[in-house]
Parts: C-alpha cells; structure tokens; sequence
C-alpha cells in the first residue's frame, strides 16, 4: 500500500486539485448544487476558508485556508467527496471503473495537495485557478466563467475586470480549439 507523506507544518493555505473518476464528464457542473451544498456541510463540521476555486466539468482546482494549528485537509475531502456522492445518482456505466464496495465512481480516489510557500507562490496557484477555464477552451475570458471566484475577487476591487490575470493570460479564439487541445491546434509557426 503507498505512503503518502502529508505535511504537518503549521502554515494553513493549500491548494487542491480534485478530479472526476471519468475525464471529459460535465459531472461538477451538471450536479453544481449538490456540489455547493457539500462544500457549505463541510465547512460548518470543519471550518476552513475557500480563498479561490473554480468548477470545471471534471475538476476543482481551489485554494483552501485551514484555522492555525490544523492541518487534517484529508478529512475535509473525505467529507466533501461522502456528501456530494450521497447526493448524486451513480453513473450507469461504470463497467471499466474498478469500484470499491461504497463507491460510485464519481471521483478520483486520491487529490492533489500543494502547501502554499509564500506570497510568488500564492499568486501563481491563484492564476492557475482563474486561467483555467481559459486553459480548457471553455471561454476566452476567466471573467466569462460562472462557477470560478475571480467574480469575488473583481467585486472585491483584487482584479479589474477584464484585466489580465498574470502574466500567462492571453486572450485565444475559440475557433479551432477543443477540451483535448485548447489551444490552437494546427501547424506550429516557428
């Protein structure tokens, strides 16, 4: 069985990447309420601060601040992951999933953890956050997202609207470009 090595130090901002069992399902956006709902029981059992998310057909990629001392992120997810698959159908064609006795093959087993180090890292992860719809093909704008907290942070006076979010950001046509190959996908110019 591996081992994972969680960190115990006692910084409590994190990043987190959490996945569907199947690629390419609109399963987060499709059941977006019962997602919501999940979160909002999981925080009020375990507090913590959602500082940044954002909700793709198949991921979640977020930025989570624990209260001082705690570190026990795996819990939360336990829980998040136990109340939203309690509240969804199971999937009817789980034949090339290899479920365990209780699961429904909603979610990945496992997800991704990332301690943030500092205020460069911080903001490069938040970037990644908004950039992702962009990123996916899904719009040309971050802002043009529904179920990302960028919104937050434009009425919030953190990022003008229709403003770059970093660096990285550049505006694409979404003509030629799919879910597989966001960007443009013909000959590269050299």
């Amino acid at each position: 069985m591996p081992r994972y090595v969680r960190s115990d130090c006692p910084v409590s901002t994190y990043f987190f990447t959490a996945r569907a069992a199947r690629r390419g399902t609109d399963l987060f956006l499709r059941e977006i309420d019962p997602l919501r709902a999940a979160m909002r029981k999981t925080r009020d059992r375990y507090p913590f601060s959602i500082e940044e998310i954002v909700v793709l057909g198949d991921v979640i990629h977020t930025l989570w601040r624990l209260p001082e001392g705690d570190t026990d992120f795996s819990t939360r997810w336990r829980m998040l992951k136990s109340l939203f698959s309690r509240s969804v159908d199971a999937p009817t064609d789980t034949g090339a999933l290899r479920l365990r006795p209780g699961e429904k093959g909603l979610w990945q087993r496992r997800f991704w953890e990332h301690v943030i180090r500092d205020a460069d890292d911080l903001e490069a992860h938040r970037h990644m956050i908004f950039a992702a719809p962009v990123q996916a093909g899904l719009v040309n704008r971050p802002e043009e997202w529904p179920h990302s907290s960028i919104h937050r942070a434009i009425a919030q006076g953190r990022l003008v609207s229709g403003g770059s979010v970093g660096r990285a950001h550049h505006p694409l046509p979404l003509v030629g470009r799919t879910a597989r190959a966001p960007y443009h996908a013909g000959p590269l110019a050299m």
